[in-house]
């Protein structure tokens, strides 16, 4: 069983868009060894070639730091989730994400969004580590974790996997944390143009297909600013300085890149607020251009 240390339930990371207060649910950090794996491309004599990555995303041997985590913020009274991570008790083949016993619904409680009050779970698209808390086991059985959301992903992410031959791994994670939401009647399949889908006014989907065909991007304006969450289109900041840095486990890597330059190039030198699904804290930051590429220029959260 893996059992991570435990963390502070009391500290939940935030930042201020506008009227909105984005709040970082933390779940675990990845071990070392995770950036080798999905990353391959970003040798340790790259990584240690970009000072600016040190010592927040990266150590100083150039081993990347990459975390799990979810997005909480309220917009206009509707309490939204993105993304929902590993989940506890979760049958997986990868050893860092088997059979968590993690306090993440004790930290979503206390940032103030308890499992029954949460009114919409976006998914950026349908990987193990974006569903795990879609369930959790009562009476030996997985139910869903929020009962009275709306889950929503889009339709070309759920039609793709439809039609795909999955290996057993892929198939008891759908089992487990796809398969009782659908069930239960409460996922929504969204047609998510080029231009993008509003959920609400402030709450916006943008296609970032490669890394999956349906995966999206979460863009929240209020007050005349914008956040943008990244799913997994960007893993890692290394990928700011080296856009060509696709993952292992990208479907389609040339989509994956072409998804990964247009976002950063409509990012750059805004005041954009961009928050990584994966990125080590401080996680957020603002995109700027740097020769023919980009550093982030870290935003640290408030702790409540």
């Amino acid at each position: 069983m893996n059992t991570p240390p435990a963390t502070d339930p009391t500290a939940i990371p935030s930042w201020t868009v506008g009227d909105v207060t984005v709040h970082r649910i933390d779940e675990i950090a990845l071990p070392p060894a995770t950036g080798a794996w999905l990353l391959p491309d970003a040798t340790a004599g790259l990584v240690t070639g970009q000072d600016w990555l040190h010592p927040h995303f990266a150590d100083d041997s150039g081993i990347l730091r990459l975390d799990s985590h979810s997005f909480a913020f309220t917009l206009d009274g509707l309490r939204v989730l993105v993304d929902t991570g590993i989940g506890n008790g979760k049958q997986r083949a990868n050893p860092a994400w088997h059979d968590l016993h993690t306090d993440y619904l004790q930290r979503l409680t206390t940032a103030g969004y308890p499992p029954d009050e949460v009114d919409l779970v976006i998914l950026t698209h349908l990987h193990a580590d974006h569903v795990g808390w879609n369930t959790r086991q009562a009476d030996g059985e997985w139910v869903p974790t929020f009962p009275r959301a709306r889950y929503v992903t889009s339709r070309a992410e759920r039609e793709f996997w439809a039609g795909y031959d999955m290996e057993e791994a892929r198939a008891q994670m759908f089992r487990d944390s796809v398969l009782p939401v659908e069930e239960a009647g409460l996922l929504d399949l969204l047609d998510v143009p080029t231009t993008g889908v509003d959920l609400a006014p402030g709450l916006r989907l943008l296609p970032t297909p490669g890394h999956t065909p349906g995966h999206i991007a979460v863009e929240l304006t209020s007050g005349g600013r914008r956040a943008l969450i990244t799913g997994d289109c960007i893993h890692h900041p290394v990928q700011l300085a080296h856009p060509t840095i696709g993952a292992c486990v990208d479907i389609d890597p040339q989509r994956s890149e072409t998804s990964r330059r247009t976002l950063l190039a409509s990012l750059a030198d805004t005041d954009t607020l961009l928050l990584g699904t994966h990125f080590a804290p401080p996680t957020a930051g603002q995109v700027v251009s740097h020769g023919p590429a980009y550093r982030l220029s870290p935003v640290p959260a408030d702790s409540n």
